[in-house]
């Protein structure tokens, strides 16, 4: 699966222009950049992560004297904001943290709408393909979740075909991908799985696939038979969590979610759980990145931010990284440890997103869940 992601990476760092904006800033250490920020006073970061409330406290007691504001967005609501702030000359935003890179590398890397930044205090202990194009952060998950407390032999689902079975009609669910990119991002990998969706149709039901004729392959007939199998499309995370994993519930649905999610389990009484031994694959594995926006009115403390969001020397990455070092998200430096709770990033069954061809057969998903809806 990193080798997937290196390469994918890589590609995107081939065809893409890297921003030599500020290499000043860009090559000073956070001891050099503090007098800057504090001269600045603040920082905004648009972040896909309610989690930024915990960096932020965190972030102004070791800074004192900068401001971190913190805006929790999707993103693909930062992408849109973002495009129309500076089509408008609106210059608010320093740091974007964001996932959906098929569209974040065209939208805004390839249009100059955003800048790379990777802090020279950990640039050595990163993969060289996890800093190129943009700066990933760490990486993150839309997979298959059950409810192991309902469930507590394991998933109920091993095939992802049974989703699209009679006894699971009406009992799957998913954030609504016209929403959140990332979930555009799996149902598109999926069709780009055509062979391994084909003989995981032929383990479950005993014969070889048929597809639409208006289709393109196993996997766009899967997306297909699973909205056609009345696939129920909700708001936001905390719907689907909630209807999911609340530890009470019998006979609870499934849901194409978030793996990290699962730390707040004891907090909410969920028993959220990844199903990990699904054929072909759970879902799929991203990268989230760290990016400055272009013409960012606080260029220091924005660096300076990005910096401390990495982590300390220690094996939980100390208060910067901490909120991310959960089950289920995955460290990119090397010197940090991952929750003992997750499953090995190795051992995890999950697609690894090719940003480029996710990006070109985006569209084609799209038009086909419009007609789905």
């Amino acid at each position: 699966m990193l080798n997937t992601l290196r390469s994918a990476l890589l590609l995107a760092a081939a065809i893409l222009p890297v921003s030599v904006y500020a290499q000043d800033l860009d090559a000073m250490t956070p001891e050099e950049l503090l007098p800057l920020a504090q001269k600045e006073g603040q920082v905004v970061v648009f972040s896909l992560s309610s989690r930024i409330a915990r960096v932020e406290a965190a972030f102004e007691a070791q800074y004192p004297g900068v401001d971190l504001v913190g805006v929790d967005l999707s993103s693909t609501k930062q992408i849109a904001r973002v495009v129309a702030e500076q089509q408008a000359g609106v210059y608010a935003v320093d740091v974007l943290y964001l996932a959906d890179t098929p569209i974040v590398y065209t939208d805004l890397l390839a249009d100059g709408r955003i800048h790379n930044y990777m802090p020279p205090r950990v640039a050595g202990e990163i993969d060289p393909a996890m800093q190129q194009p943009l700066a990933v952060h760490r990486l993150s998950t839309k997979v298959l979740m059950y409810n192991e407390a309902a469930y507590p032999n394991g998933s109920p689902i091993s095939n992802l075909w049974q989703l699209t079975l009679p006894e699971w009609r009406g009992k799957v669910l998913m954030v609504d991908p016209s929403q959140r990119g990332e979930l555009l991002d799996l149902l598109t990998e999926i069709s780009l799985h055509p062979d391994e969706m084909a003989k995981a149709y032929q383990a479950q039901f005993g014969s070889a696939i048929a597809v639409d004729s208006d289709l393109q392959g196993a996997g766009e007939q899967f997306v297909r038979d699973l909205f056609e199998n009345d696939l129920i499309l909700v708001a936001n995370s905390d719907v689907l969590n909630e209807s999911v994993g609340d530890i009470a519930a019998t006979n609870p649905p499934v849901a194409f979610g978030t793996y990290s999610d699962r730390r707040d389990n004891e907090d909410e009484g969920w028993a959220l759980q990844v199903a990990n031994d699904v054929v072909p694959a759970n879902g799929i594995l991203f990268p989230a990145v760290l990016t400055i926006a272009d013409k960012a009115p606080h260029p220091a403390a924005a660096r300076l931010l990005i910096d401390f969001m990495y982590g300390d020397d220690s094996a939980t990455g100390g208060p910067g990284f901490e909120p991310f070092n959960v089950p289920g998200d995955y460290a990119v430096r090397s010197t940090i440890t991952d929750d003992p709770d997750s499953v090995r990033l190795d051992k995890l069954n999950a697609w690894t997103i090719d940003p480029a061809a996710t990006a070109a057969a985006r569209g084609r998903i799209a038009d086909l869940i419009i007609t789905l809806q």
